[in-house]
């Protein structure tokens, strides 16, 4: 959406607000042994303490308030009482909510407990990238140069990129224009961010995969060629300058 009053602004800081807390909440509550539905429930408690409902139920009725993807899994994870939370497991979680009409979106990979499995420098990595993606963001900048700046940075450091997942537009609904926000340099994407819109960039950074894909649930995502996925998500307002990072504490920096 685009920002033009202050009453949208106030709306939009309201449910970014709100996203980064349960985001922030919900990773300082996951524990060992822990399983995933516990800690979504907790989540969805910390939405509906603030009136506000889980964007993945009320656009896609998704069996979750958030979703938790774990390991291999990239993203849309189904947050069950079967899956146990494990020391050194690489967690992903996203929230996303609608308050008041108004809606924002924000993910962060993590490492429960101790990195027994080395999955922290893929983490730093992710996390990294979208700070720089972000910082080059302002209204005229072409979106395939974002991407362009996400991909030539995980090359560096030895990683590819998810290529078709994708940031987009968020404001007024879940998913709005620009659409595909995405990790590489999409050269068929002649737009350019426009000042005063608001969008959720993220990361999807990988070990060796460079294509997600659905698994027999209809819902989890892992990688074409496997290995492991870290992503990173922020709902900004662009202005002619730095953008003012709307989720910001959710605590991913």
């Amino acid at each position: 959406m685009s920002i033009t009053t202050n009453e949208e602004l106030a709306g939009m800081k309201a449910v970014s607000e709100l996203v980064a807390l349960t985001l922030r909440q919900m990773i300082d509550y996951a524990k060992p042994g822990m399983t995933a539905k516990e800690l979504d429930d907790f989540g969805g408690l910390i939405l509906e303490k603030h009136g506000a409902t889980s964007a993945p139920i009320k656009t896609y009725n998704f069996p979750g308030h958030t979703c938790i993807s774990i390991n291999k899994q990239i993203a849309h994870g189904i947050p069950t009482a079967e899956t146990i939370l494990k020391e050194g497991d690489l967690i992903n979680i996203d929230v996303s909510a609608e308050l008041n009409d108004y809606w924002a979106d924000n993910g962060c990979s993590f490492v429960l407990g101790k990195d027994e499995h080395g999955h922290q420098a893929l983490v730093d990595a992710s996390k990294e990238i979208l700070r720089k993606a972000i910082s080059n963001i302002k209204g005229g900048v072409r979106v395939s140069d974002i991407g362009l700046i996400i991909e030539t940075e995980a090359k560096k450091r030895g990683y590819t990129v998810i290529k078709n997942l994708t940031g987009h537009g968020v404001g007024r609904s879940l998913h709005e224009a620009p659409h595909e926000i995405a990790n590489y340099r999409d050269r068929f994407n002649l737009q350019r961010f426009k000042k005063n819109s608001v969008v959720a960039v993220e990361t999807f950074i990988s070990t060796a995969s460079t294509i997600a894909e659905t698994q027999q649930d209809g819902w989890t995502l892992v990688g074409n060629k496997g290995g492991y996925v870290a992503q990173h998500e922020h709902t900004i307002l662009i202005t002619s300058g730095e953008p003012i990072i709307l989720t910001e504490n959710n605590g991913v920096w």
